[in-house]
């Protein structure tokens, strides 16, 4: 079963001078979050960017992949903390994702630190963000227990 999911952003003005409001159709969990050019490629200042959504998505997929397979491995989470940092540059003089950081730390009893970066790997190689943005960004782990 395909399971859907909608965004909507309502944009006034241009690119360098406009700005917009990217709000969670489907759940509504979150609406008329600001966003503008500049808080993506300069400073926040208050307002989310494309790149930080995907942050916070591919760290909210992998949790729960990671979650998942340590579950499976019978050694279930006690906490979890993670968090992505996406980067942007220019490439061929176009902006583009270049790269995604995660980062995790937990605390799992019963696991040494090798089974649990083990894990942690084959967790980022099945969340569906990560296999979304294979090939095309690099994908880093760094994990640890705590």
């Amino acid at each position: 079963m395909t399971a859907i999911r909608r965004a909507t952003v309502k944009w006034d003005g241009d690119l360098a001078k406009g700005d917009g409001h990217v709000s969670a159709t489907t759940s509504r969990a979150f609406s008329a979050l600001p966003v503008t050019w500049a808080s993506r490629t300069e400073r926040a200042d208050g307002r989310t960017s494309p790149e930080e959504l995907l942050a916070a998505a591919h760290a909210t997929c992998y949790t729960m992949a990671f979650s998942s397979e340590l579950a499976k491995a019978g050694s279930p989470a006690d906490r979890l903390e993670v968090s992505a940092e996406v980067a942007i540059d220019r490439i061929d003089g176009k902006w583009t994702v270049i790269s995604s950081k995660l980062t995790v730390r937990g605390r799992v009893t019963g696991l040494n630190n090798d089974r649990f970066r083990a894990i942690a790997e084959l967790a980022k190689d099945g969340c569906p963000i990560s296999r979304a943005l294979v090939g095309n960004v690099a994908i880093s782990l760094d994990a640890a227990l705590e």
